[in-house]
């Protein structure tokens, strides 16, 4: 964008350091500073906000394309009716009746009762082995 040379800067600084003088030009570089990071941070949100923008009409855009070729695909090849393609129907008893578990004897699942396992006790501890040098252990 804008196109500073190095020497331009340095005749910046020199005239900035005369006008100012070198007691408040440090102050005055931090007001600069500031200011520029303000400048900087309204930039990144409204180049952020914008981006956001172009993102969403883009998916718009997809999305509607994407509906016209599902449309389009639809329109081609149509779906099978639901009678040729779906297993035989139980019968119409309502949604609560039926349960999505097999009824058959030999597909049901097979209930087990789960064993009661006891905490070893102190009569059920195993013994110690014998020492190698014969003797008890203590």
């Amino acid at each position: 964008m804008f196109d500073i040379a190095p020497t331009e800067l340095m005749l910046v600084a020199v005239v900035a350091l005369l006008v100012i003088g070198p007691k408040d030009l440090p102050k005055a570089m931090r007001f600069v500073g500031h200011w520029v990071g303000k400048a900087r941070g309204v930039a990144r949100q409204f180049r952020s906000g914008f981006d956001a923008m172009v993102r969403e009409a883009e998916l718009a855009e997809m999305e509607k394309k994407w509906a016209e070729e599902n449309a389009r695909i639809l329109r081609e090849h149509p779906a099978l009716p639901a009678a040729d393609t779906a297993s035989p129907a139980a019968p119409e008893t309502g949604a609560a009746d039926t349960a999505p578990f097999p009824t058959d004897a030999q597909d049901a699942p097979v209930m087990v009762e789960k064993p009661h396992v006891e905490p070893a006790g102190e009569d059920d501890r195993p013994a110690q082995p014998p020492a190698l040098d014969g003797k008890a252990p203590s």
